[in-house]
């Protein structure tokens, strides 16, 4: 690994308190950026903080529950009063939702789906684009999932709100071309979560890979030599 790639970046990490968001914004921050580690528990924000800590990083703590609409709306001024620019979106947050058929789907389980996977990235693009812009190198990663592409019987509201986020996030990405800016997607793929062993049961986790293995690729798209703009990169390992 290179040393200190992100040397004086500042980062934003959403969903930073499990699984890859929590690998992603331990990496980015053991390789020299302020971390903006937001999640909804103090308890494992707090936890997160010590890692960070232990590994010679530098975090700061967002208690954010990204279906509330004036919280998100709220960060974009708040990081520019304090830092006057953001240099990466790490928008790694994300629901399963129920697995059923879609008749049996209640309304507060697709709102919820829709409001974390969907609703609230148009959020983070809405209140951080202007600082993200002010950056010399803005970074945006979302992920994204196989299943807006490859959707299936009872993963409806999930890949439904995956498939929305990938039209959300290539349409921004077109309209930051002709800046310094550039955003993308990653796909992780199946890997060693919480979220892929409610989604999984019977899968053998020791046969995916880590959130740590997958963290150390997707912060890649964050590096200010990035080109790419408005892609989908897969990181799934096929079988």
């Amino acid at each position: 690994m290179s040393q200190k790639r992100f040397e004086g970046r500042i980062a934003l990490v959403t969903g930073a308190t499990r699984g890859i968001g929590r690998a992603i914004a331990l990496q980015l921050a053991r390789e020299g950026a302020h971390v903006i580690a937001a999640g909804r528990t103090q308890g494992a924000l707090e936890e997160l903080d010590d890692a960070i800590k232990a590994a010679g990083g530098v975090a700061t703590l967002v208690k954010l529950d990204l279906r509330k609409a004036g919280e998100v709306d709220a960060l974009g001024p708040t990081l520019f009063a304090r830092w006057g620019r953001l240099d990466i979106l790490m928008a790694s947050a994300g629901v399963l939702g129920p697995l059923s058929p879609l008749g049996h789907v209640s309304d507060a389980d697709w709102s919820e789906v829709i409001d974390i996977n969907l609703t609230a990235n148009w959020r983070l693009i809405r209140t951080l684009d202007p600082i993200l812009r002010k950056s010399d190198a803005g970074r945006a990663v979302f992920l994204t999932s196989g299943a807006a592409v490859r959707p299936r019987a009872y993963w409806g509201p999930y890949a439904a709100s995956k498939a929305g986020l990938d039209a959300l996030v290539k349409s921004y990405a077109d309209e930051v071309a002709n800046t310094a800016m550039r955003v993308n997607l990653a796909n992780p793929g199946a890997t060693r979560t919480g979220m892929r062993s409610k989604a999984m049961p019977g899968e053998d986790p020791m046969t995916l890979p880590t959130p740590e293995e997958q963290a150390a690729k997707i912060i890649e798209l964050a590096l200010t030599s990035l080109t790419a703009n408005g892609d989908t990169f897969d990181y799934a390992r096929r079988r």
